[in-house]
Formats: C-alpha cells, structure tokens, sequence
C-alpha cells in the first residue's frame, strides 16, 4: 500500500552527478533512488521503500539466475513545456507488467498503489526529468524471483523494484530511417510460447541475432514467423505498415495481437489515434513478406515504421530479405512524423490530453 511507503533519501554526499542533456544515451544514467517491494509466500507484501540507489544481495541459488523467472515494463515520465511532470498511460504498463506476472509464476499486486509509489519516487528525484523537449526519464519496473532454491517451482520469495534512468533518443541518428535484416531462419516468438509477454527471457536470444544483422550493416531484425514468413516485431517495436490496399484505398496495417508479438503502449495509443483521425482504415491482420514485396512492387507501399515506448516512432528505409534489398518509400509529410508529433505533444503537454498523467 502506498500509505506504507517508507522513505530513505539521500544524504548530501550521496547525491550523483547529473549528466548534460546531450550526453544522454539510453539506460546509462541512474538517479540518486530506487523503489523496492519484497514478497514472500507466507507474508505476502512487505512495506514498500524508496532508497538510496544500491546493489542487491542476492544468493548464488536465486531462482532469478537459474530459470530467468524475471520480467519487466518500460515507460517514461516527461517534463512539459508548462514545467509539469508527466506519465504517458501507465495502467497499460502496469496492466501489461500483471500480464507477465502471472505468466512467470510471480505474485500480482495493486497496479494503482504501484502507480502511486513510482510517482512518489519520481517527485524525490524530479530534478533528474531532463528540462528537455527531446529528453525523458525512462522508468524500469523489475519483478525478479528470489528464493534460494534450485528447485523449477513457483517462487517462494520475490523483489519488485524500480529504476530510473534519464534518457536522451534510442537512436543517436534521432528520427531516421534504419534499415532492416528480415532473416526467416530466426525466430523470436511462436504459437504458445511467451511472445506476447515483457520478460527477459525473450530479449537475451536476439541479441546475437542484433549483432548478424549490424555485421551486414543493418541497424535492426525484422523478425518472421511460419512458412509464410509473417512480419510480427522489427527489433523490440511493433510494426506498422501504410500502403493502399488492392483496392486503391489508403490503409494502416500492423500484426494482430495473436500471442506472437508484445501488446505495445505505444502501438496501441497510434491505433487508437489513427481510428479517432478516420482519414484511412485502419487493420490489424497477418501480413507476409509476398505481400510487402508485392505492393512494394505495385507501388502501393507508402510507409513502413516500427514504435515503441524507447523511439516512439522510427521509420525504415530499407529490408534485407532473400538477397534482395527493398528500399521503403516515405509519404511527405510522412505518417509516422505526424505520429511522433502528435504523441510528443502529449508527452509534453502542449496539448491536454487524458493519456497524460500528472506526477
């Protein structure tokens, strides 16, 4: 509970230094606190603590080390324009963050008084939101089970605790187009399998596969799936395509949320935005690689883009797939720097907007 909330703050020589806006990069940075919740089986909940920012004590046995029994969620507090603090959707995270707990074999918890506790954490430490309109502080809620037993069972004790980081663009280039390997012989998510899940364990076996494709010079994988070699995911965003379908008419497609693929915040906030505009319809279905290779050919592809809560939105210029290699088109003005406008006037308030939640 949030009345429980214990606080730790920092004495004046523990303090960090805070870095220059332009020396951000994503995840490199820590501010001076952190939020902890333990839990055990027979406890339950303990009370929550803000503290200092410090290493965890974890026996060699944790089940976190053996099973990968860990997930986590990514969002992002903003500082508007009008000096307010902001949240970006965070029911949806904490929706999606008791999604994977209860696939993990982890306990659920009260995603308001969560809520609650992080904006505490982010008041204590609002002096480390970038006073930036290119800047934010990305937000790492982390649920890790902690018992020592090697035992493969549900966890018996476990650590929720949550980092921030300020953070300048995911990609140094800023809003450019990346290129793309799309490769069927890798994999990241399949019927029955956890793809749909923000957890660990899905991100260490791409990243070797991350490292192929910058080798060929690339910047992301365009992840496949089946014989029919369906698009699901480009690097850890969903994907977005805009093109005119068969019959001339203008269409924003992206895969269906079918397990394969992660329920992105991001992803559903353009859906919801492309439907309120009503300009173009807008699908979400199986789409295959025959099927942007041909209207890539037909000239019917206007747009493909990825969008996540790192980047928001990027473009892609190019796909790798087969030894062919397609060059995307881009509409000016092109869709996605409509998205990344509409939602970075949200983020930072130049627009009042009920997805945006004051801190």
């Amino acid at each position: 509970m949030f009345s429980d909330l214990e606080e730790k703050i920092c004495t004046p020589d523990q303090l960090r230094p805070k870095p220059d806006n332009s020396a951000l990069v994503f995840g490199k940075y820590f501010t001076d606190h952190m939020l902890e919740v333990s839990w055990d089986s027979k406890r339950g909940w303990a009370k929550p603590v803000i503290s200092p920012m410090h290493n965890l004590q974890l026996h060699p046995g944790a089940k976190v080390l053996h099973y990968a029994i860990e997930l986590f969620e990514g969002m992002k507090a903003y500082r508007g324009e009008d000096g307010c603090l902001r949240l970006f959707r965070p029911d949806k995270n904490m929706a999606r963050m008791l999604s994977t707990a209860k696939r993990s074999s982890l306990p659920t918890f009260d995603a308001e008084e969560m809520i609650k506790c992080v904006k505490r954490l982010i008041q204590i430490d609002k002096e480390w939101v970038p006073y930036s309109t290119t800047s934010s502080l990305y937000i790492r809620p982390t649920f890790i089970a902690t018992d020592p037993s090697l035992g493969v069972a549900s966890p018996n004790e476990a650590l929720l605790y949550v980092l921030l980081c300020p953070v300048g663009p995911y990609f140094t280039s800023g809003f450019k187009p990346i290129s793309l390997m799309a490769d069927p012989q890798y994999v990241r998510s399949w019927p029955g399998g956890c793809g749909a899940m923000k957890m660990g364990a899905n991100y260490a076996p791409t990243i070797y596969i991350q490292k192929q494709s910058e080798l060929l010079g690339h910047q992301q994988v365009l992840w496949l799936y089946g014989a029919d070699h369906q698009l699901t995911e480009v690097g850890t965003m969903n994907i977005f395509l805009f093109m005119l379908n068969e019959n001339g008419e203008r269409e924003l497609v992206t895969p269906p949320l079918d397990g394969l693929i992660l329920p992105g915040v991001t992803r559903l906030s353009l859906l919801e935005l492309a439907r309120e505009w009503k300009e173009f319809r807008v699908v979400e279905r199986t789409i295959t690689m025959a099927e942007v290779i041909q209207a890539h050919e037909e000239k019917r592809l206007l747009e493909i883009f990825g969008a996540g809560t790192a980047c928001v939105v990027c473009p892609v210029s190019s796909i790798s797939y087969q030894g062919r290699e397609y060059n995307i088109p881009r509409s000016e003005p092109s869709l996605s720097q409509r998205f990344l406008k509409t939602m970075s006037d949200i983020h930072y308030g130049r627009v009042q907007h009920p997805w945006a939640v004051d801190i």
